[in-house]
């Protein structure tokens, strides 16, 4: 019996560690940008260097719904072991890369494996977790995206200490191995999926269309595009993320012209600040909204909704701040505030989608979430070349406030766990 009660927490430490590989082999591009323009010179160009971010998230988005369709149906353990893998093979190929055009389309062949991930991995943590841990467990996961930026952070560090070659080979090769671990350690599940004698007695039904056979991969598809709520979290997901994906990739440049500090030393100051602070949001987010829907089921709305709150000065103060405590307190606000909205957006969705269509919404979800993101990158790089960038964070806040009303004002669920 512990066992049993054990394993749905040793998921969460599993893919734990795959969370945060996620995030660094994505993340520390960002902060070796220096080091890899000696030897790539086109990449001195900010909107080069835009263009070769935002690649990434064009296609980790389009391909992000139909990674959560697939997984809706297929073993969401192999899909996460495949992309583990692959993409852990790109950053070790990475380290070979001698052209911008060889860095791009490595980069683009992340995009695909990547987002193969996140669908899978918080459609299996939300089956093997019911609605007293849900929240604090999709936390917990969220951590390690949040160590993963943080350590990607020491990108440009470790690539002072070696090279930029070894260090894409070094965490390229600890990706491949781990995949190895997972094979033989993870474990799928699927919640309250019916019987056969159900599903005939249900597709018999005049009421029930039969549609398994013609509609395919697509069923859960139409199931989640007619439900009203679920464009409205749509948008609250999205919005967030302009600021959210602007400050992964560009805080670490903003803090250097800024505050007029190397990028050895801006690097990690942004990158712990957001990761640390959003670590430590995720665990108030969590436990509050697990205790809070007990009470009421608007609880983990109520949750997140103070979590978008806290961004929003924090944006300002970001983006227009010129002093280390200023721009370091902003930085701890924004944090703790993006992770309780992040650790949320999953248990939300589950009050809305059933668990069989859960992978398929949040696909849609990362797709439009990382649209969003890498119109703002590539905005970005424009905003630092004319010397506004600063300036384009703070007004990034406004988004943000109008997916905190439309959030409050219309999200109304009748259960914790649709089934």
């Amino acid at each position: 019996m512990k066992k049993k009660n054990a394993y749905p927490w040793v998921v969460v430490g599993l893919l734990w560690v795959v969370a945060l590989l996620n995030y660094l082999d994505r993340q520390m591009l960002s902060t070796m940008q220096g080091a890899i323009a000696a030897d790539i010179t086109r990449l001195q160009e900010g909107e080069a260097f835009g263009a070769l971010m935002a690649v990434f998230l064009w296609i980790y988005g389009c391909v992000s719904p139909f990674a959560g369709m697939v997984a809706d149906r297929v073993s969401r353990k192999w899909l996460v072991v495949g992309s583990l893998f692959v993409w852990s093979a790109v950053t070790l190929l990475m380290g070979y890369a001698t052209t911008f055009n060889q860095l791009y389309w490595l980069r683009a062949t992340m995009g695909i494996s990547e987002a193969l991930y996140i669908p899978s991995a918080l459609s299996l943590i939300a089956d093997w977790h019911d609605g007293k841990s849900r929240s604090l467990a999709v936390g917990v996961h969220t951590t390690g995206l949040y160590v993963g930026q943080a350590i990607g952070g020491f990108g440009a560090v470790v690539a002072a200490q070696l090279s930029w070659h070894q260090t894409f080979h070094i965490f390229g090769l600890i990706g491949v191995a781990y995949s190895l671990v997972l094979m033989l350690c993870l474990k799928e599940k699927r919640e309250k999926q019916p019987t056969p004698k159900t599903e005939v007695i249900l597709q018999n039904s005049p009421d029930t269309p039969n549609t398994s056979k013609k509609a395919g991969i697509f069923a859960g598809l139409s199931a989640v595009l007619g439900t009203i709520a679920f464009w409205v979290i749509l948008f609250y997901f999205a919005a967030p993320s302009l600021p959210g994906w602007g400050i992964r990739n560009w805080l670490p440049t903003l803090l250097s012209v800024n505050l007029g500090i190397p990028m050895t030393k801006a690097g990690p100051m942004a990158t712990i600040t957001i990761a640390a602070s959003s670590f430590l949001g995720v665990f108030i987010g969590g436990a509050l909204s697990d205790r809070w829907v007990q009470k009421n089921l608007k609880g983990r709305i109520y949750t997140s909704a103070i979590g978008l709150a806290m961004t929003v000065p924090a944006l300002l103060l970001l983006g227009l701040g010129h002093s280390v405590v200023a721009v370091i307190s902003a930085g701890i606000l924004f944090g703790i505030g993006y992770g309780m909205f992040d650790t949320n957006n999953m248990p939300i969705l589950c009050q809305f989608i059933s668990s069989r269509n859960r992978a398929t919404a949040y696909g849609i979800m990362n797709m439009i979430g990382v649209f969003a993101g890498a119109l703002v990158t590539r905005l970005m790089g424009s905003w630092k070349d004319s010397g506004n960038l600063g300036a384009g964070l703070a007004w990034l806040a406004v988004p943000v406030l109008i997916a905190l009303v439309l959030q409050l004002m219309v999200l109304k669920p009748v259960t914790d766990n649709k089934e």
